[in-house]
């Protein structure tokens, strides 16, 4: 008579340990930079073991993506039932998280990290950019669907380029209005022409 035996789970994952291995991430991408930095720095800053780490991660080209995104929040797509209404929301939103000391830092580290390795660049995009990019969209069908944009606006191609403007105006604001206005206004001119 065999007995049916239970796999027992591993060892569960200590929060404090993760949230650590966040921390040493972050320091040391801002100390040495993404090319310099090793998961056995990561590991002996966090004081956690390498195999604690690659249990969770498969690389660290996905461990900092991650660790990037644990300090910025989440962007929720707005439905006011309004399409500039839903705009406006979404450029205060981006302010309050990009138009801080660490929300232009968390910029500078992706688009350092991503311009330095094709590896981060396509697992940033994939986990965080897309789902974002996509999200997007729905706001842009809804709007299409009221009848309040063009119905041949490609969502993909304003996403990218209100991005675009965003990150340039991060890195060279403007001086006769704030980020916001901007912002609005470059996007007032991708919709309407004028």
């Amino acid at each position: 008579m065999s007995k049916t035996s239970k796999k027992t789970p591993g060892r569960p994952r200590s929060a404090k340990s993760h949230q650590a291995i966040l921390k040493a991430t972050l320091e040391l991408l801002g100390e040495v930079g993404f090319e310099s930095m090793s998961i056995e720095a990561i590991s002996a800053r966090a004081g956690v073991g390498k195999t604690t780490i690659y249990r969770r991660y498969n690389s660290k080209e996905e461990l900092v993506a991650e660790a990037i995104e644990s300090i910025r929040q989440e962007i929720v797509i707005p439905n006011s039932g309004n399409f500039w209404s839903d705009l406006d929301e979404l450029i205060e939103n981006a302010t309050q998280i990009s138009c801080t000391p660490l929300g232009r830092q968390t910029v500078a580290m992706i688009i350092s990290s991503a311009s330095s390795n094709s590896q981060f660049a396509q697992i940033y995009w994939t986990k965080y950019l897309q789902p974002r990019r996509e999200a997007f969209a729905v706001m842009i069908e809804r709007a299409k669907t009221r009848k309040e944009i063009p119905t041949d606006i490609d969502s993909n191609l304003v996403f990218d380029s209100m991005s675009g403007i965003m990150l340039y105006t991060l890195i060279f604001p403007p001086k006769t209005e704030s980020w916001k206005d901007y912002i609005r206004r470059a996007l007032h001119l991708l919709f309407k022409g004028n």
